[in-house]
């Protein structure tokens, strides 16, 4: 098994570089960086190319990526022209841990994505936790109740709420749990951010407002992965061994939760491992609907702005996420079927 990781580790190095070359390309067509960083005090077109000839932008977009990627001596760069520099003139480069700058705010990258991380696998986890107990719980049923009046209700609903946008999810919620149940004099629910000024950042007013956003970005996962579970126990249930299990005279929760879902839980640990390195890109729609401070908001934001070294920084931070995730999906591969073995 080590071998085996280690294997895939050396592996993952050349398809970083592939999607980091790929990616940084791909950004060079976002925007200006030129504007992005100067905003009105660069309109000269001999400012423009002292900037450029100082921040290595005049270079081919293979020296530029190396810059990026390795680090480089340029100049600092004086972005108004008044002989003071505004970002610094050296950088050690992503291979050393430097993801450079924002060209919005002049923060390290690293530290402008710290501040919404937090925040993101806050509510990301939470929903993550939401939608594996619910989803394990309506699956098995509907599985061991294959048919019946609940089985053929859960269907329909699910089937409803997985074909439902998040955005309409999101504000049929806001509408009936913010705007009617203030009307109605109810405890209701906040809909933007993640505490009220006048209260503080809590834990009972962060918890308050989570609900919503919560909600909104579980209800989707918690259909589908339901459905998937429903299958892969259906499944379980029909094979030799847990027919085997039941001619033993075995109990049927010690069947259904440690012969059958073990086996069956295979296609909800590849599902899972796709879907939580994205959590840490955070929920775009559900952030920008509940004003919640987050990765999702941040990329938007600075993706509008032209802010290459902050979207670069998000995207390789999701692509480094993916192969560790699929690493340790494979892992537990293993561990729940012994007949998987690495070599």
């Amino acid at each position: 098994m080590t071998r085996y990781i280690l294997r895939r580790l050396l592996q993952a190095i050349p398809l970083l570089f592939v999607i980091s070359l790929v990616l940084f390309f791909l950004m060079q067509n976002m925007g200006d960086p030129i504007a992005t960083m100067g905003g009105r005090n660069v309109t000269r077109s001999a400012d423009r190319e002292r900037l450029k000839r100082q921040l290595g932008l005049d270079k081919p977009i293979i020296v530029q990526y190396l810059y990026w990627l390795a680090g480089n001596d340029w100049a600092k760069a004086d972005l108004d022209g008044d002989g003071i520099a505004e970002t610094p003139g050296t950088r050690r480069g992503v291979l050393r841990g430097d993801f450079g700058l924002s060209l919005v705010n002049k923060k390290p990258v690293t530290q402008v994505i710290w501040e919404r991380l937090p925040n993101t696998l806050l509510l990301m986890l939470t929903a993550e936790a939401m939608i594996l107990i619910f989803a394990l719980l309506i699956g098995i049923y509907s599985a061991l109740k294959q048919y019946s009046t609940f089985d053929n209700i859960i269907t329909t609903i699910t089937f409803l709420f997985y074909s439902m946008p998040v955005f309409f999810f999101a504000l049929v919620t806001m509408y009936i749990f913010a705007v009617n149940f203030k009307k109605w004099g109810l405890p209701y629910l906040p809909t933007v951010g993640m505490f009220e000024p006048t209260a503080g950042k809590t834990p009972l007013q962060v918890a308050w407002h989570m609900v919503l956003p919560t909600a909104t970005l579980s209800f989707g996962f918690i259909a589908g992965y339901s459905r998937y579970i429903r299958s892969a126990m259906l499944e379980a249930m029909g094979q030799d061994y847990v027919r085997t299990a039941k001619a033993k005279g075995l109990p049927k929760p010690e069947i259904v939760y440690i012969h059958a879902l073990k086996n069956a839980a295979l296609p909800i640990v590849t599902i899972i491992a796709l879907d939580l390195p994205f959590l840490l890109g955070g929920a775009i729609v559900t952030e920008r609907i509940f004003g919640w401070p987050g990765m999702g908001r941040l990329f938007l934001d600075h993706v509008s702005r032209g802010d290459t070294p902050v979207v670069m920084g998000i995207l390789m931070m999701i692509a480094v996420a993916v192969v560790i995730f699929q690493l340790i999906a494979d892992i537990l591969y293993a561990w729940l079927d012994p007949r998987i073995r690495y070599t």
